[in-house]
């Protein structure tokens, strides 16, 4: 038996899109509503290429500090974990509204990133950062919704 088949039932009945708007002002459940959409948030799927301090630890923990400040998220926890004197790093800043994540390969000079955020985090927001910190020749960004109702 797989570990998916043994989670517990949702407790409380999904809210739909289409629901009265009362109703999904009652769920406390960080869901964004826009548009006519509810969805539990925005996942970016960022690459840097042609950037640089892609194996300064330093300079990556900065980064995710002032892109989970600019995002207007709350910070929980943050791991970097360096591949050798030079080599890349990968790491996680864990955030009350999910997470971004970081993997560098500086021999390449390229950076994927993920920002996912629920709430009223803006996801967006870290890209201003990135580039400030990383000074890359491109980004290139997809955005997911997660979790549309």
């Amino acid at each position: 038996m797989s570990n998916i088949a043994k989670l517990p039932a949702m407790a409380a009945e999904p809210v739909l899109a289409n629901e009265d708007p009362q109703r999904l002002e009652e769920v406390k459940d960080y869901y964004v509503q826009e548009g006519g959409l509810v969805f539990a948030g925005r996942h970016l799927i960022i690459d840097l290429n042609g950037a640089s301090g892609l194996s300064n630890k330093a300079l990556i923990e900065d980064a995710l500090v002032r892109a989970v400040e600019a995002a207007n998220a709350t910070l929980l926890h943050l791991h970097l974990h360096t591949f050798g004197e030079g080599g890349g790093i990968s790491g996680v800043a864990v955030l009350s509204e999910s997470h971004i994540s970081i993997h560098t390969w500086p021999e390449r000079d390229y950076a994927a990133i993920d920002a996912f955020m629920c709430g009223k985090a803006d996801p967006s927001k870290v890209i201003p950062v990135l580039r400030d910190a990383f000074k890359p020749e491109s980004i290139s960004v997809l955005e997911h919704k997660r979790g549309v109702l």
